[in-house]
């Protein structure tokens, strides 16, 4: 159980820069306070690096990168800043919208050229909601290369990152973090003290008590997140008497393969494919985003549909690790014919046919949904799909510099939250997700978090 504690006199051993969390932004953060010539250690409480990030495609959206003015595109960060408040319909706060839209094109080329990691543009679809093509990963398009990347950078650096070590405790002495109690998996605890500390442990969707209470609407979902997201950042947070923001904000993704388990990417849908429920009928409007086709799935028959494209889409999809693993297992069904394919999906073949044909190429339909000019051709391609919950994204509040923030309105002068510790930009509920909010708020927020002080 997280928990404060008075500050013992001493430790036996301390740091200057703690980091709880060796996710993408507990690494970035590290790699960030190294460079501004801190001594940092990391914590962990799984024997390896792993977290959501691992889970994830392991995108990050920016703005104004080399990589995008080098594929012609002109973007900026108000623009981005603008995309995020439009889809969250204002619900933000504007500053910190601003901080992470203005600081994640810095972030990720000071990972590139710093750090050696070979991002390059998503340059062949477009994600809902941007209105530019912004989306960085790494060749293979998988959050686990991504953490792998950022681990080989941390032992470049001389970074020590412990495992096996959950945080329990922080140790206080008025508004100010002198400390850490750690357990072991071998019932072992130890105490270390640190200069400052960043919380970079994820959100809470991993607590289903948490999740319960703050998002109700979702809580019978598969979680799709790590299991180690159990909100000790919030414990510890409010404990303290720190401020906290849209604890019922989350990440949802209405498109995992099931009963595999895989993330399907969200790319089978923007690109003409639509989902259809066991009726083989669609259901809602697909463009407005994956995260609230969680609910829209799960409001179907079984809490299951279909998601429906062709072997021209397939082919862009395959860029991802978690499609090509899909096909691999089989969860990707095939067929000459709407009929065909709806034999291989267990679906009714006339109702498919007749949803197919009655696509709108080029114009919008009874939805609201405009789509493009293609039609979808054989051969055809569904897999079955539930909707999940992917990480939360209410947390706790922070200031310009990443450090946490009272309910008073003042900061702790050396504690710090990042990540999905932090309320990120989501907005309230799961409409306001605008395609990779998460690793946005992990990258761009680990790196401020880890320069300051």
């Amino acid at each position: 159980m997280a928990s404060v504690a008075p500050a013992p006199e001493s430790f036996p051993f301390s740091v200057e820069t703690l980091v709880v969390g060796a996710g993408a932004c507990g690494m970035v953060a590290a790699l960030s306070a190294r460079d501004a010539g801190q001594e940092v250690m990391v914590l962990e409480r799984d024997p390896l690096p792993s977290g959501s990030t691992a889970l994830s495609a392991g995108l990050i959206p920016a703005a104004g990168t080399r990589f995008q003015k080098e594929a012609g595109i002109e973007d900026g960060a108000a623009l981005f800043a603008a995309d995020i408040q439009r889809k969250a319909r204002g619900e933000n706060d504007q500053g910190l919208v601003e901080l992470l839209a203005g600081g994640a094109a810095e972030a990720v080329e000071w990972l590139a050229d710093r750090h050696g990691l070979p991002f390059s543009l998503v340059s062949d679809f477009d994600y809902p909601g941007h209105s530019r093509r912004r989306m960085h990963g790494l060749p293979g398009r998988s959050g686990r290369e991504l953490v792998d990347r950022l681990r080989g950078a941390c032992e470049a650096a001389g970074i020590d990152i412990v495992c096996d070590a959950t945080v329990t405790t922080l140790y206080a002495r008025g508004d100010r973090i002198m400390g850490v109690g750690i357990s072991r998996p071998d019932g072992s605890e130890d105490r270390l003290g640190c200069g400052r500390l960043i919380l970079a442990c994820n959100g809470f969707g991993g607590n289903r008590a948490r999740v319960a209470r703050h998002m109700p609407e979702i809580e019978g979902a598969l979680w799709f997140g790590h299991d180690g997201n159990r909100g000790e950042a919030l414990d510890w947070g409010e404990s303290l008497g720190a401020a906290t923001c849209h604890l019922g904000a989350y990440q949802g993704h209405g498109n995992v393969a099931h009963p595999h388990g895989i993330l399907i990417t969200w790319a089978v849908i923007t690109e003409g494919g639509v989902q259809v429920n066991r009726d083989g009928d669609r259901f809602w409007n697909e463009a407005q985003g994956y995260s609230e086709a969680a609910r829209a799935v799960l409001a179907q028959p079984g809490g299951e549909a279909f998601a429906i494209f062709d072997a021209r889409i397939a082919g862009i999809a395959r860029q991802f690790a978690d499609f090509r693993e899909a096909e691999a297992q089989g969860a990707i069904k095939t067929g000459q014919t709407p009929e065909a394919l709806a034999e291989a999906l267990g679906l009714p073949g006339g109702r498919l046919a007749r949803t197919l044909a009655a696509i709108p190429v080029g114009g919008t339909d009874a939805f609201g949904r405009r789509f493009p000019d293609t039609r979808l051709s054989p051969p055809y391609c569904g897999v079955k799909v539930t909707g999940a919950l992917f990480h939360t994204q209410g947390g706790l509040v922070i200031d310009g510099q990443a450090r946490v923030v009272k309910t008073d309105g003042t900061p702790f002068p050396n504690l710090y939250a990042a990540g999905g510790a932090a309320c990120g930009v989501s907005g309230a509920g799961d409409a306001g997700y605008l395609s990779g909010n998460g690793l946005l708020s992990a990258v761009a927020l680990g790196r401020i978090a880890g320069r300051a002080g």
